[in-house]
């Protein structure tokens, strides 16, 4: 017997009458039945797992502005499509008067289901649970569905709503966060991690967030600290908030630990399916294709970024005039802002972005810029996302800040990562690419598949003026009209040493380019490059906190 389905249409479960049988044969009789006791058991435990600890604690959780664990998951999840695994699992200890807290679930709901209509996998933590108190049991059901997310090869989302380790279980509960960090490390870079947190996050829990891909937080609601207000205050004299310590904003602008910042719990979850939408299930597949507007903006880009050197722009409208309408989506949006990271699509294929931003500090490089371009160049390495890089440089920040900061240590990351980098990679010089910095964003040398530049754009050591500066020192000191000598030099220095077509002659970039021609330049590149080899060995690598 064939049956044609709709594609994408599901099917309800039924059971057919079996060709040769005869109907009566399947009929039940009354007495055959089991023992209703048996499925009201199962029930009263399910009804006690789903309520976790009791509508005073849910209604408690609402006051505070936050969801449920199982309102999130509803949300998160597709209609229908969640399953839990462990739900009645529970604390095997009874000391401390555990006898009387431990509840079906302990304080983690677990499971599985499809977002976007892709598997995904979850591990949810229950405030209303002991707190969602991480112990033994609460850490074995994480841990198993980490093993399936990762077996399985599809992402895992963990949302951390907790109080930290549950002290009542001591060591037993503390040692499963080990277990936890071993799985984040082995699943790193071969499937999509995603952390969201929801309520606190405090102690050593603050690792496994840190070992994911991404972190998302919400303002007001969301806190990650080794340590808390008070300690800090005991042991450093400080006194600081909880929301100055650790809240959204901290993580988002200061720390770099935060992705992502979302005023509210559902604007958050939104955000993560949004990621999802970019990201491939693992590292061997493609991301979802998913139809958007293609358009070509590029007559407007002359408007956009002009010819003088000095006068800023607004990145995110150059990345506009290509990328598929509405398709832009940054990373860590408010760190590290002189670099301009995230995912967009061109004719509905996912690409990752890295774009100097003028509007801040020119667009040089800083410590947290190298950092965060870094992390996001590995990220799409590790999932086979090509690599468009938008440079406009004038250098590494300098200054003792910069040095004692780390700048040559956090900068090296940067050209590791795109040295490392084996996925199609293609460069477009709009303005300036000075000095060492040019060569970190994604030059020729450095392995770009194809290399671009405008007209206007400016390829050397160093800047005209400083270059005239230390060249002609001497000069410039004895000369009887400095300032005319000096506009003169950097006329001439201009002329025969910053030329894109120099570098065009060099080999060093591949083509000089209209603005009018961005777009699809941009588009036919990625499509020639759209069979780049690739071999395991070159794109098999974690995504490690940089």
């Amino acid at each position: 017997m064939s049956v044609s389905v709709e594609v994408g249409k599901r099917i309800p479960f039924r059971i057919e009458c079996i060709e040769g049988v005869e109907q009566s044969a399947l009929k039940v009789e009354e007495n055959d039945l089991w023992n209703p006791k048996f499925l009201e058991e199962l029930d009263d435990k399910r009804r006690r797992a789903k309520v976790g600890g009791g509508e005073k604690r849910i209604e408690a959780q609402h006051r505070k502005g936050k969801l449920t664990v199982w309102e999130r998951i509803d949300y998160l999840f597709d209609a229908g499509s969640f399953q839990e695994v462990g739900s009645l699992v529970e604390s095997r200890f009874t000391d401390f008067g555990m006898d009387k807290k431990k509840l079906p679930g302990d304080g983690v709901v677990t499971g599985f289901g499809t977002i976007n209509g892709v598997p995904a996998y979850v591990a949810a933590e229950d405030f209303t649970v002991m707190g969602g108190t991480y112990g033994e049991y609460h850490s074995r059901k994480i841990v198993r569905i980490m093993d399936m997310a990762f077996q399985s090869k599809a992402p895992f989302i963990t949302i951390n709503d907790s109080g930290g380790a549950r002290i009542e279980e001591g060591i037993s509960g503390l040692d499963g966060y080990g277990d936890m960090f071993l799985r984040h490390t082995r699943a790193s870079g071969k499937i999509p991690q995603i952390a969201v947190i929801m309520g606190p996050c405090a102690g050593g829990a603050c690792y496994g967030p840190a070992l994911c891909d991404y972190v998302f937080m919400v303002e007001k609601s969301s806190q990650m600290f080794l340590t808390g207000p008070a300690v800090v205050k005991t042991v450093m004299g400080e006194n600081i908030s909880t929301e100055a310590l650790g809240g959204a904003a901290a993580h988002s602008s200061y720390s770099g630990v935060a992705h992502f910042k979302y005023p509210s719990e559902y604007e958050c979850l939104d955000g993560v399916k949004r990621l999802l939408s970019y990201l491939p299930k693992n590292y061997r597949e493609k991301p979802t294709r998913i139809i958007g507007k293609a358009r070509d903006l590029s007559d407007e880009l002359q408007k956009i970024v002009t010819d003088n050197q000095r006068r800023g722009y607004d990145v995110h409208k150059v990345i506009g005039t290509f990328a598929d309408e509405d398709s832009f989506f940054e990373v860590h949006k408010d760190f590290g802002k002189s670099i301009v990271v995230g995912y967009c699509r061109i004719d509905s294929e996912v690409i990752g972005i890295v774009a100097s931003n003028p509007m801040i500090t020119g667009g040089s490089l800083d410590i947290d810029s190298s950092e965060k371009a870094a992390r996001f160049v590995r990220c799409c390495d590790c999932f086979g996302i090509p690599l468009l890089t938008i440079i406009d440089v004038p250098g590494f920040m300098p200054g003792s800040k910069m040095e004692h900061g780390g700048i040559i240590r956090r900068g090296a990351k940067l050209l590791y990562a795109y040295c490392e980098a084996s996925v199609p990679k293609v460069s477009l010089i709009l303005r300036k690419a000075y000095g060492g910095a040019y060569i970190a964003m994604n030059s020729k040398g450095m392995g770009a598949d194809i290399v671009y530049a405008w007209p206007i754009a400016q390829i050397a050591v160093m800047g005209a003026e400083g270059a005239v500066d230390i060249m002609y020192k001497h000069e410039l000191e004895n000369a009887s009209d400095p300032d005319k000598t000096r506009a003169e030099k950097i006329s001439e220095y201009n002329a025969n040493f910053m030329s894109p077509y120099i570098a065009a002659r060099l080999g060093i970039i591949d083509e000089v380019i209209t603005p009018e021609e961005t777009r699809r330049k941009i588009r036919t590149a990625f499509e020639s490059l759209s069979s780049k080899e690739r071999s395991e060995l070159s794109y098999s690598h974690g995504n490690i906190p940089l």
